[in-house]
């Protein structure tokens, strides 16, 4: 069934691109080299420190295991705990695979392919911003797994830095940043598609799915994903936006920081 889903989202929204009749030519974005250094700078600048944390962890030891309290879990992030399902394991890793499969249809698409270069970087900058996002929080929190709280986990799994990266999930917001990105990019370059409502009802499901299996694999708290969700789709969502010939969002960069100015 988890199999059947993820292909029926990746036929779906390629079905939505595919059909959809071009309405004039012409990118609807814009780059600008400033602004292409910001936001790449910003995603390796924490791709950096997250490797860099990441280097000077250290499993938990034996003790810090026994020690860690069940009480101090709170709210709905208990439910996780005695969660540890090996088919939410493996249907979460096809939805994330398949996610990354969804930036690649606008190269199937007679409008869109020729900005097939544009569109490239900005999925670039999207997933360097995300992923940089996500280690970095990943290895400075360290936050352990719910598998490490829970009896019937092997003590073998529960030593390896895997265990210490529960927040916040990257499966939901690798996805979500895909998802997002693809509708986005989607409805930019066509506005008044009738597809729209299925396209972005594709993109809020399929991270939302891939967070709820994350948790019943007992590899993330509700938190956890609700947090990747959150930014995922803001990366996939604003980094097109931001890049509009008529957006109202802009980011300035220079060797004194970057600024990010939104116009209402």
């Amino acid at each position: 069934m988890h199999r059947f889903l993820i292909l029926l989202f990746t036929a779906l929204l390629c079905q939505a691109t595919i059909l959809e009749p071009a309405k004039g030519q012409g990118s609807p974005y814009q780059l600008n080299w400033k602004k292409e250094a910001a936001l790449l700078g910003a995603g390796a600048t924490t791709l950096g420190a997250g490797h860099l944390l990441r280097a000077q962890t250290v499993p938990l030891s034996t003790a810090e295991i026994y020690s860690l309290q069940y009480k101090s879990i709170t709210g709905i992030d208990r439910i996780a705990i005695e969660q540890n399902s090996p088919r939410a394991y493996h249907a979460s890793n096809y939805f994330l695979r398949a996610s990354f499969a969804l930036p690649l249809m606008f190269a199937a698409e007679k409008q869109a392919r020729h900005a097939l270069p544009t569109i490239a970087l900005l999925y670039s900058e999207t997933m360097m911003l995300n992923s940089g996002l996500t280690l970095l929080a990943k290895s400075a929190v360290l936050r352990p797994r719910p598998f490490v709280y829970n009896y019937d986990a092997g003590l073998e799994s529960k030593q390896s830095l895997h265990a210490r990266s529960s927040f916040f999930s990257g499966h939901t917001s690798n996805v979500a940043a895909n998802t997002f990105f693809a509708a986005k990019v989607f409805s930019d370059f066509y506005p008044e598609s009738k597809w729209k409502p299925l396209v972005w009802g594709i993109a809020a499901t399929a991270p939302a799915i891939t967070g709820y299996l994350r948790v019943k694999a007992g590899k993330h708290y509700p938190s956890d994903v609700m947090c990747g969700y959150a930014v995922g789709a803001l990366a996939g969502y604003f980094i097109p936006h931001l890049h509009k010939k008529d957006g109202n969002l802009k980011v300035y960069g220079g060797p004194g920081g970057a600024a990010v100015q939104l116009d209402f």
